[in-house]
């Protein structure tokens, strides 16, 4: 846990205050929006990896299908052609799960700074004890004596709760970034194809589910935490356009 806070928590807490700090604008709201795209942009790799990754399984969903229908009925035999397949083009499954793994322990850090790193005194605006401790050298100095206000843009307070219209953006804009990571064709009806066709229901289940809890819970937590998620969603919604939107090679024929 001490590993943690050290390589992810006080490196991302110490960005928003010195995004905050260093900014022509002292605005806690647009500290979060720059420490978002930075965010992004270092695990622009990563999601890079991904992304192709789910393009490629996309291509070979024809082949997959193909495969299903012809070895319907022999588990194994379905196993040992898809795995050929995946040799064949050079595709490696767990191509999807590794960027994700690499991308968690950013996530986790930026939400515990949100939750729990902004705790200021309500009066003096001061950041508390235990965050300054958290801070680097020069930060620590400065805004042990110096205001934060959480307030930005003049009328968006942060640390406030229940604020419907930005928990309303996050659901809108989860909404339309899951369905861009859900599935988009049907799984034949064979036995083969069962899993998928139960995996391919679920993920279309949280396509509808999955707005709706993170609306629910950026309504019950601070402001900033819901001003995060719609800068990070908005920005991989355009990062997902703009590297799918390279043209398809021609389909290859599907040999029965």
């Amino acid at each position: 846990m001490e590993l943690f806070h050290d390589l992810f928590y006080r490196p991302m807490f110490n960005a928003l205050i010195g995004a905050y700090h260093y900014l022509p604008v002292h605005d806690l709201g647009l500290a979060i929006v720059a420490v978002t795209i930075m965010t992004l942009a270092i695990l622009y790799w990563p999601s890079l990896i991904q992304i192709r990754s789910s393009q490629m399984l996309q291509e070979l969903q024809p082949k997959l299908k193909a495969l299903q229908e012809k070895h319907k009925g022999n588990r194994e035999e379905l196993a040992r052609q898809t795995m050929a397949l995946y040799r064949q083009h050079k595709f490696n499954p767990l191509s999807s799960c590794l960027p994700i793994i690499v991308q968690f322990p950013f996530f986790i850090a930026l939400y515990q700074v949100f939750i729990s790193g902004l705790k200021i005194d309500p009066a003096s605006r001061i950041l508390a004890p235990e965050r300054l401790a958290d801070l680097y050298g020069s930060l620590r100095d400065t805004y042990a004596a110096t205001p934060i206000t959480t307030v930005s843009f003049g009328f968006l307070d942060l640390s406030a709760t229940k604020n419907i219209v930005l928990a309303l953006l996050v659901g809108i804009s989860q909404y339309f970034l899951t369905r861009l990571l859900a599935p988009r064709s049907t799984p034949p009806n064979v036995p083969g194809a069962k899993d998928e066709r139960s995996m391919t229901t679920i993920m279309r289940q949280m396509n509808h589910i999955t707005p709706f809890t993170f609306a629910f819970i950026s309504y019950i937590l601070p402001a900033g935490l819901s001003l995060y998620y719609i800068t990070w969603n908005i920005f991989q919604i355009i990062q997902r356009r703009l590297l799918t939107r390279r043209p398809k090679p021609p389909a290859e024929p599907v040999q029965p």
